[in-house]
């Protein structure tokens, strides 16, 4: 046997025990010891007894060492998890304290001894299962994203779906990102099925799975429970796997990359993919079938043998081959310890033998250990001792690996069921079962007896399950805390018995977990799987669901650990306003469970008293249910046909409007509500299906003597009875003996009026008997009787003359009955048994009227005659006019010549044939033509007799087609031809029968083809004859928008798609007008499928017509396509019925700004270029860019982007934005590479509503910031300052150099200096210490500068790694101060820095004026709605001057330093250098000092109203003579939130309110300001901001001003969801306002597009107003029809003419009905109204305003002619006025 090494990291091999390194890495446990308290509480240490104890035990090996070797012990780097503290570094440099440790027992131990005492006997547990751990394990769980696998010693992890394998994870990237491109429009070839866990794995498999991470479980509820999370890839459970170390018998995790005939081709995930496994089918074994096999599939598998150069790697996962390890199967030889991974059977040499456990060494060196559970100890009655001996041999499967481990160290197992590899069982009754079926979970053992005590640990017990015992562990015997176990003694010793719980079952441990606490044994649930679905439980109220609604539920806890939903609907019968005041967190409930799903953890109960005090049976499975069964359900829709009823589980019926109530219910709506419990009863069900029908109705108030009454009731009959109920059109009648309902419709009482109808239903009362009524109809399916008491009707019926079926009809005959509908072409008249007739219209009689109605009503009393009967048809149609004897006798002759037997021929073409009977299937025969038509000719065999020949049976050959769209051309009526009959044609449902179903009068089909015309047998072609790739000559039937129907011959149909009609694709665009109905074509079969009865054929070349799927496509192919979805976004093109793709707007033209899918028709054909191909996912991606299809030689403006690689930094590149998002947007450049843009790169200016500017779709230019190839990342940037040519970058830290002069402004004053911003940099910032502000001393840093000033400051130092400036304001580090100060150096006062844009103090009229974004100009007129509307906030483009009337500080003239505290400018103006210099020099003069002396006392406030207030101070001082301007305090406002001090800008409005008189306030200043105070807060605060603000300021103002203010501001900032919800509450609110009216309805017109909504106000605001707005309010509805761009002209003038025709006189109305026609542009509508108008009696005066209007009008629209005619009827007016008045 070969040494056994193991391999360095290098690749080296070394010795089995580690070397030290001089830094070895710490281990992931001990880096979480770190964190342990230095000082625990009590002064305590942090180690246990046991960590104390392996302390000693490591000391005592160290003296041996040294007294052995002589050397110094080594120290130890990593400890054992449980003695990971840190505490070896502190002996190391105390050692006194190791001397004391080692003193007084070295000499009782000797080598081998420390050697023994090293291997400590373990099983695993949380704290030993750190990252990087492997260990093996047991599927018990597959869930939808994860799965369960269970650990040894009652531990279990979880698998997610990424974890899996990497086939797995590329399946659930590729559908997850079909999901997103569903939404965009992406191309799926095949639609992909969601991925089923089942397929990969299986419960039961054992995997080795490597530990990912482990953490502890959070929450409230968490209770101490641990996470494990782990990978069962075999990248990770193969993990330092080399070629080498795969060996014969050694296991190794395998997953499956494809599936072949002779079987399965294996990755093992080693870093050399060279290296593959192979499964053959014998080795597959029983674990699934070899259909079953998916790529992606993981087992863990035996290396079975190797090829010759090691590269393929034998593999077997048959179990039973795996689980033979008695005589081989087991791994004797190892070249280093990286081969021994769990699930790997190794020879065990027994060193120690406990009564807890084993320990051993494989192959002399490796050690193991089998802890109490997995030795066989726990499960066994007998010791180990006695079992095995120290030196004996014994197999063991590897469990796990212990990694923070020094030593390697690894657990195994002896237990039969994991040597066997197969799942472990119970037996009972001599039968095999699963221990759960033995024994089920949550079970209670009433007889537990202890059998074996592990003290510390826990006790096993004897359940009464032959084979498997139970655990419970310490803290799981009683509900206090045990705090010793002895097997001997106490409570839990040996022998004695205990009622305990089953909590849980491990397979790999073979074991159940059980409880003996009260608590746990009390418990109604222990788990979601033992709630039953019906089941009644008590729990108490945990939390309420809150939703947008509000109360959307409550949780009930019924254990610790299960809760269940009760929805709003289940909380109670009745529907609860405030579910809150009754629910209340810790209530206690009952309830019952109505559905639980187990798979989402889900449960759903009810509070609903009828639900829970229901005896009624529980239905939960349509199995178990039957017609006729009873039990209330919760309706949970209601449609209009009826409703849903939900029982328990999934068990849903519907319930018909018809059987909701024994009465007619016309809306479900008005009478139930969602949430209702019903009583039902079933009336159908399909348990296949899982489907049910239900009823309200009583089953027991219709029985079988009720079912028998009905069936003898017979149209006819007389009967009496009690009226029971009266509705709005019927009565509803008892009746008398059976108790049936009847039905007697108010127009069925009497004959006559509908006046006299309803006068007699008047009289009739509830509970009057009725006699002598006869019933008319009845439908037994429906148990509906139809009565009447017509004496018309009942005379009929006695005289004979009511049919009640179609044989007792007779042509001529007048029969009477009562009309059922009414339509325009004539009247349907009804009589008994629901016989219906139809009387046209022209048969009417002469008293009738005109349509639609014809003066007649429905259920009105009407007699006709017959006038012809149609048995085939089973209908009759009647007259009212009179029936001739002619038309009689030719009826009636009609009706006999149907039943004589006589089929004579006259005048046959033939001449030969005598009856209809010669013409016998294949005859040879004559006939003649008697029309054309596209697809067939139409011909006469004999007088009466007639035929017609299919285009399909005309022609032999292609060639014999001289007109290919119209072949039958040739052909002329009258013509005689030779003919074969073929057989009958069905004219009635148009299609081909044989000769056998010949009729009274047949239509014979025949052909004309030159090769049927001889005596050979004739064989009609069917669809079963027609075999793939034959070729047919074939004409075209019908035209549809996707494909050809075409015909092969008179009984075989076909069709031809699209793409399959023709080579040339242009001909596709038009198929009606380029293949015309009859038109020819040669077509090849590709499809046949006689089951469905469908045949596809192609009419192109064959090489072009295949069938095309993903394989068949290449890049670069120019194919024909057709569109079959159209989309803002993209068009959707149909290459085949298999593949169908997007062509998105970057892939649609060479130019972006003429990119318009709309400009695409659906079905229209297409051109398309394959630009890429994903053949994994199944995508395609297609472009009809010219340059593509066309090989266009136009130049490309956008050319194809394919790859990240393609692009280049600073390269300017346009696309369309992808998505908008809060942190930016994504902008796609082609179909595979997509852009990122910051919001700060967006714009130079700052942008508030930033997404209100960029939408999807969008076209944008951006110039390329950054490209990272390797993680497909690109950033752009929309800025305009980055895409100009002389863009330059933003000044960084790194560009800034000591002596440099930059220009800022200040960001923040302190008392020890400011901080200064540079400007156009990427927030360079720096501190200029007062020392470096001015020449002199400044005492007061913040009555020099403000925040925003700006300056110009020196860079004095750069600190870069610190990223610290330091700057200077002195003014003597400015060369152009300096100069100025040589001018004038006695006049410097040196106080101050360099401040940029300074005016001198002479009050230069042309220094610029400052602005501030408010609308001063309309300020006053804030009041005004419409103002309102158009201004946004208080930010508009109106800029002049702000007055002032306030008085300025005294001002000292500086050169270029300025000590005022404010500049005017605020560093805004653009005063040049020259201009600066030339103020300068004008000041320096001898005398300065005197007139700065003299113009001290000078009043100079008045250059406020040239620059503007530009602080906070001006502001104050300005207020101080005008507290009353709303103008000023909306002017401060604006100037603090123009920087960005919103609470500051807040305070101002507060102020405002609180100091402007509002007795004084006569123009509206304070609204202005409130106004103003409503924006802000829409603006940048919260709705609860806003909703408080409303709400003062209604109280202070008028409150439907405030609304219509706040509505305005609603729509402004694109709030339309709140505004339509203020608009409701005003018309609420004030009703009696037409303004609130009006104001809805444009909203709902202009804004939200909704006229109908709108049109609906009018009725419901003419019921709250008063009269006298009535007609106004009218005619302003009416004009927004007319304005609004949703409206409708046409329903305001029907409007207009209404009001009009009942106000004639209202001159007003017709000015405003003119001035909407002339702006509507119709010449000819205003002339006519002007002649109306004009028409009318009118004053003189009114008149000469309408005449004079209208000349106008025709001056500038019309012409001199249309002139002459207006000034006519003038004079002829005035003429008719002279008239008049003599």
């Amino acid at each position: 046997m070969p040494s056994l090494k193991r391999k360095t990291e290098t690749g080296t091999e070394a010795p089995l025990k580690k070397q030290r390194p001089s830094q070895p890495p710490r281990s992931a446990v001990s880096i979480l010891k770190d964190e342990e308290p230095a000082f625990p509480r009590g002064g305590a240490s942090v180690l246990t007894p046991l960590e104390h104890k392996q302390i000693q035990i490591r000391a005592k090996q160290d003296v041996l060492f040294e007294q052995s070797t002589g050397k110094k012990a080594r120290t130890y780097d990593s400890e054992d998890e449980e003695n990971e503290d840190g505490d070896h570094e502190e002996t190391r440099d105390r050692p006194h304290n190791k001397k004391r440790l080692t003193t007084g027992k070295k000499r009782q131990l000797v080598s081998n001894t420390a050697q023994e005492t090293g291997v400590k006997i373990e099983g695993l547990s949380y704290k030993r299962l750190v990252p990087g751990s492997m260990v093996l394990g047991q599927v018990i769980q597959i869930n939808r994203y994860d799965i369960a696998l269970t650990l040894p010693n009652n531990l279990t992890g979880y698998i997610p779906i990424t974890s899996i394998s990497d086939k797995v994870t590329e399946t659930v990237e590729a559908l997850a990102a079909a999901d997103d491109a569903s939404s965009d429009g992406e191309g799926i070839a095949h639609n992909t099925h969601e991925l089923d866990l089942n397929s990969i794995v299986s419960v039961g498999q054992y995997l080795r799975a490597y530990v990912s991470s482990t953490n502890d479980s959070t929450g409230p509820r968490a209770r101490g429970r641990k996470h494990v999370e782990l990978s069962i890839n075999p990248k990770q459970a193969n993990y330092g796997l080399k070629q080498n170390d795969l060996v014969v018998n050694s296991m190794v995790q395998a997953v499956v990359s494809s599936v072949e005939d002779h079987g399965v081709v294996m990755s093992l995930g080693l870093e050399d993919t060279t290296i593959r496994g192979f499964m053959s089918l014998k080795e597959i074994g029983n674990i699934r079938k070899h259909a079953d096999l998916k790529e992606g599939a993981v087992y863990l598998c035996l290396i079975t043998g190797l090829s010759s150069n090691g590269n393929i790697v034998k593999l077997s996962a048959n179990p039973e081959r795996i689980g033979n390890v008695k005589e081989s199967n087991f791994l004797v030889d190892a070249p280093n310890v990286d081969c021994f991974l769990p699930g790997t059977t190794v020879e065990v040499l027994v060193s120690k033998v406990t009564t807890d456990g084993l320990a051993g060494k494989v192959m002399g060196l490796l050690d193991v250990t089998a802890d109490v559970i997995h030795s066989g100890a726990a499960s066994s009655g007998k010791p180990l001792e006695k079992k095995y001996s120290v030196g004996t041999k014994i197999k063991g499967r590897i469990l796990c690996t212990f990694p923070t481990y020094e030593e390697k160290k690894l657990g195994i197992s002896i237990l039969d069921h994991i040597m066997e590899f197969t799942p472990l069982s119970s037996r009972s009754d001599d039968n095999l079962v699963s221990p759960t079926i033995a024994l089920p979970i949550s079970s209670i053992v009433d007889e537990a007896r202890v059998a074996k005590v592990v003290p510390g640990f826990g006790i096993f017990v004897d359940l009464g399950v032959k084979g498997i015992r139970g655990f419970v562990h310490i803290s799981h015997l009683a509900d206090k805390k045990v705090e010793t176990l002895s097997d001997t003694t106490g409570p839990y010793r040996v022998g004695i018995v205990h009622r305990a719980r089953i909590l849980n079952y491990n397979p790999m441990d073979g074991l159940f977990l059980a409880s003996f606490e009260q608590s746990i044994l009390e418990l109604p649930f222990l788990r979601l799987e033992d709630v039953e679905v019906g089941q009644i439980v008590k729990g108490k109220v945990s939390k309420l669901v809150v939703n947008a609604a509000g109360i959307g539920g409550v949780l009930v806890r019924l254990t610790d650990s299960i809760s269940g939903l009760v929805s709003e609907m289940h909380l109670a019968d009745v529907h609860l306003q405030h579910p809150e005041k009754k629910f209340r967190e810790g209530l206690s409930v009952t309830a019952r469970v109505l559905s639980v799903d187990i798979e989402k953890r889900l449960m759903r109960m009810t509070l609903k008293k009828s639900l829970v005090n229901s005896d009624a049976p529980v239905w939960r499975s349509y199995l178990k249910l039957a017609v006729g069964m009873q039990a209330p359900g919760t309706l949970v829709n209601i449609l209009p046909t009826g409703a849903v009823v939900q029982f328990y589980g999934n068990v849903r019926g519907f319930l018909p409007v018809s059987q909701m109530s024994e009465s007619y219910i016309k809306d479900p709506k008005q009478h139930f509500r969602v949430g209702q419990v019903v009583n039902v009863n079933i009336t159908s069900i399909d348990d296949v299906e899982n489907r049910m029908t239900v009823s309200c109705r009583d089953p027991l108030a219709f029985g079988v003597l009720q079912q028998k009454e009905l069936a003898e009731l017979k149209p006819g009959i007389k009967v009496d009875g009690t009226v029971s109920e009266k509705t709005a059109d019927e009565i509803i009648i008892e009746l008398s003996n059976s108790g049936l309902r009847a039905y007697l419709p108010f127009e069925q009482l009497v004959d006559g009026s509908a006046a006299k109808c309803l006068a007699s239903a008047k009289k009739v009362r509830v509970g009057q008997e009725l006699q002598n009524l006869m019933v008319i109809s009845k439908n037994e399916a429906k148990r509906i009787i139809r009565l009447t008491n017509k004496p018309s009707l009942i005379r009929a019926h006695q005289s004979g003359r009511l049919p009640a079926s179609l044989e007792e009809l007779t042509v001529g005959e007048e029969v009477f009955g009562f009309v059922k509908n009414v339509i325009a072409t004539g009247i349907f008249v009804q009589f008994a048994s629901d016989l219906t007739g139809f009387l046209p219209a022209k048969y009417l009689g002469e008293e009738a009227g005109g349509p639609p109605d014809f003066g007649i009503r429905n259920q009105q009393s009407i007699s006709a005659k017959v006038q012809s009967i149609h048995h085939s048809q089973n209908r009759f149609s009647l007259t009212q006019k009179p029936i001739s004897k002619s038309n009689a006798a030719r009826n009636t002759k009609f009706a006999v010549d149907l039943q004589l037997p006589d089929r004579a021929l006259s005048n046959p073409i033939d001449g030969v044939s005598a009856s209809v009977d010669d013409f016998t299937l294949g005859k040879l025969t004559k006939v003649k033509i008697v029309s054309i038509k596209d697809t067939q000719m139409n011909v006469q065999l004999a007088d009466g007799i007639q035929g017609r020949i299919d285009v399909s049976h005309v022609f032999d050959a292609w060639e014999d087609i001289k007109d290919r769209k119209r072949p039958l051309k040739s052909f002329n009526t009258k013509q005689i031809l030779s003919a074969r009959v073929l057989g009958v044609h069905d004219s009635r449902n148009h299609r081909f029968l044989p000769i056998t179903h010949s009729n009274k009068a047949p239509v014979f089909e025949l052909s004309v083809k030159p090769a049927d015309q001889t005596e050979a047998a004739l064989e009609t072609l069917t669809l079963e004859k027609i075999q793939p790739e034959s070729s047919w000559l074939v004409f075209v039937n019908n035209v549809a928008d996707d494909c050809l129907w075409v015909n092969l011959s008179t009984n075989v149909r076909g069709r031809i798609r699209i793409m399959d009609v023709s080579d040339d694709v242009s001909l596709l665009a038009d198929l009606a007008s380029n293949f015309p109905i009859g038109s020819a074509l040669r077509a090849r079969v590709l499809h046949v499928d006689s089951a469905n009865n469908r045949l596809d054929l192609s009419a192109r070349s064959g090489a072009s017509s295949v069938i095309m799927t993903l394989n068949d496509l290449s890049t670069g192919m120019v194919l024909p396509g057709r569109v079959t979805k159209v989309t803002e976004r993209y068009i959707m093109v149909q290459l085949s019925e298999q593949l169908s793709a997007p062509v998105h707007l970057v892939d649609m033209v060479d130019d972006y700004d003429t990119a318009n899918p709309t400009i695409y028709q659906k079905n229209q054909t297409v051109r398309v270029c394959v630009s890429d191909i994903d053949v994994p996912n199944k995508k395609i991606t297609l472009s009809t860019r010219p340059s593509k299809v066309l090989s266009s030689s136009l130049p490309v403006k956008d050319p194809e982007i394919t790859s990240v690689a393609q692009l280049k930094v600073n390269e300017v590149v346009r696309g369309f934005i992808k998505n908008v998002a809060d942190n930016g947007i994504f902008v796609t450049l082609s179909s595979n590479v997509t852009a990122y843009v910051r919001v700060t790169d967006l714009s130079d200016s700052f942008i508030k509503d930033w997404k209100s500017d960029f939408q999807v779709d969008q076209l944008v230019t951006g110039k390329i910031i950054t490209v990272d190839p390797l993680l497909h990342h690109i950033q752009m940037s929309l800025k305009q300052s980055v895409l100009s040519k002389d863009y330059r970058p933003p000044l960084t830290y790194a560009d800034v150099v000591v002596g440099q002069v930059l220009t800022g402004k200040i960001r923040k004053v302190e008392d020890f200096g400011v901080f200064i911003v540079a400007d156009n940099s990427a927030n360079v910032s720096g501190l200029c210490h007062r020392s470096e502000i001015a020449e002199e001393r400044v005492d007061n840093i913040k009555g020099l500068y403000e925040e925003g000033d700006a300056v110009k400051a020196k860079v004095l130092k750069v600190d870069l790694e610190k990223r610290r400036i330091s700057f200077g304001l002195k003014t003597s580090y400015f060369a152009v101060a300096e100069s100025d100060s040589d001018s004038d150096e006695g006049d410097n006062d040196n106080t101050g820095g360099i401040r940029i844009g300074d005016h001198s103090d002479n009050g230069s009229e042309d220094s610029e004026t400052r602005t501030i974004q408010v609308d001063v100009q309309h300020i006053g007129d804030l009041q005004n709605h419409d103002t309102l509307m158009e201004n946004r906030g208080l930010e508009v483009d109106i800029q002049m001057d702000i007055p002032n009337d306030a008085t300025s500080k005294k001002e000292q003239p500086t050169q270029g330093l300025d000590t005022r505290g404010f500049d005017w400018s605020g560093g805004m103006t653009n005063t040049n250098e020259k201009g600066i210099q030339s103020d300068t020099d004008g000041e320096v003069q001898p005398q300065k000092k005197k007139r700065r002396k003299a113009e001290l006392d000078i009043d100079k406030t008045g250059d406020l109203d040239t620059n503007g207030p530009q602080s906070v101070a001006d502001f104050e001082r300005l207020l101080l003579g005008q507290p009353n301007s709303s103008f000023l305090w909306l002017s401060y406002m604006a100037f603090e939130l123009q920087l960005s001090e919103v609470s500051k800008a807040r305070g101002i409005a507060e102020r405002a309110i609180r100091t402007i008189n509002q007795g004084q306030d006569t123009d509206g200043e304070l609204l202005n300001v409130w106004v103003a105070y409503l924006n802000l807060e829409n603006t940048y605060g919260t709705d609860e901001t806003v909703e408080e603000m409303f709400r003062r300021a209604c109280e202070y103002n008028d409150p439907e001003e405030m609304h219509s203010r706040l509505t305005s501001i609603y729509i402004q900032s694109g709030k339309n969801e709140k505004a339509e919800n203020l608009l409701q509450a005003m018309v609420k609110k004030f009703s009696q306002d037409p303004k609130a009216w009006l104001n809805y309805a444009t909203f709902l017109f202009d804004t939200m597009a909704a006229p109908q909504q709108a049109r609906d106000l009018l009725p419901r605001a003419l019921q709250s107003l008063p009269k006298h707005h009535h007609v106004d309010l009218t005619s302003k509805f009416a004009q927004l029809e007319f304005r609004s761009a949703n409206g409708n002209a046409e329903r305001g003038r029907t409007i207009f003419e209404g009001l009009l025709s009942t106000f004639p006189k209202r001159l007003d109305l017709w000015n405003v009905m003119l001035d909407l026609e002339i702006k509507a542009g119709d010449k000819d509508r205003v002339r006519r109204l002007f002649g109306r108008v004009t028409a009318s009696k009118l004053k003189a005066k009114k008149a000469k305003y309408f005449f004079k209007r209208w000349l106008e009008f025709e001056e500038k629209e019309g012409d001199d002619q249309s002139c002459e005619k207006v000034k006519a009827r003038a004079a002829e007016y005035v003429r008719q006025q002279g008239v008049d008045k003599s």
